[in-house]
């Protein structure tokens, strides 16, 4: 169904990320380093990465934020560590959600269904709002006529926004539309994409409005 590439250099893990992606017919990729991941990205497509943090030679941010600059697949990050600055900083360097060990691979696989599911969804028409266009057909955002580069989450953030403007959502609802209701994040994780959006967006962000205590909405015509 799809191409994973799962990097972890821990080899009874890899087997069983293997086994069970495998499972749900997908085709598997490995990189024991994130050095081997990078490599395999550079001539290989893929339509989803399962990356580790906790790495020798490169860590999995530094891999990811790399990796984003390639390609807008969906990237989930496996880590140790359940502190919420680290999963801050794994959105920031541009990952789509994160699985804190240990964990179950049958929730795991779940989880790479949804973002693969998501990320090949139906196209809808053109959405426009001043001198913003948002393509779905080619998951392309336009600003201004120049083109802007976008997370695969940052996307679809700002395509539920757009597809629903006016509307005020709270952080929690975000989360749950957006991230899903397994989501294993905190309402930060909205606010860290919403800011990363309006700076990608330049002077669109205006679009983007907070309202305090309340949430998010998306104004056509601020």
């Amino acid at each position: 169904m799809a191409n994973i590439l799962i990097v972890e250099d821990e080899a009874p893990m890899q087997e069983i990320l293997t086994e069970y992606m495998k499972k749900g017919g997908h085709t598997c990729y490995t990189a024991d380093d994130g050095i081997d991941a990078l490599v395999i990205l550079k001539s290989t497509p893929m339509d989803l990465m399962i990356l580790d943090i906790q790495m020798p030679h490169l860590d999995g941010f530094s891999v990811c934020r790399t990796a984003r600059s390639l390609s807008n697949m969906p990237i989930i990050l496996l880590t140790a560590k359940s502190q919420e600055e680290d999963k801050l900083k794994g959105y920031d360097c541009g990952a789509d959600d994160y699985v804190t060990k240990p964990f179950s691979p049958r929730v795991l696989l779940a989880k790479v269904n949804a973002l693969l599911r998501r990320s090949s969804s139906v196209p809808g028409d053109t959405l426009r709002a001043g001198n913003l266009m948002l393509l779905p057909a080619s998951h392309k955002v336009y600003a201004d006529g120049r083109e802007v580069t976008l997370t695969h989450k940052e996307y679809e953030l700002l395509h539920f926004l757009m597809t629903n403007p006016e509307q005020i959502f709270s952080r929690e609802q975000l989360l749950n539309r957006v991230w899903g209701y397994d989501f294993e994040g905190t309402s930060r994780t909205v606010d860290t994409h919403i800011k990363t959006l309006r700076q990608k967006l330049g002077g669109e962000c205006r679009h983007i409005v907070t309202l305090i205590r309340s949430g998010y909405k998306f104004e056509v015509a601020p």
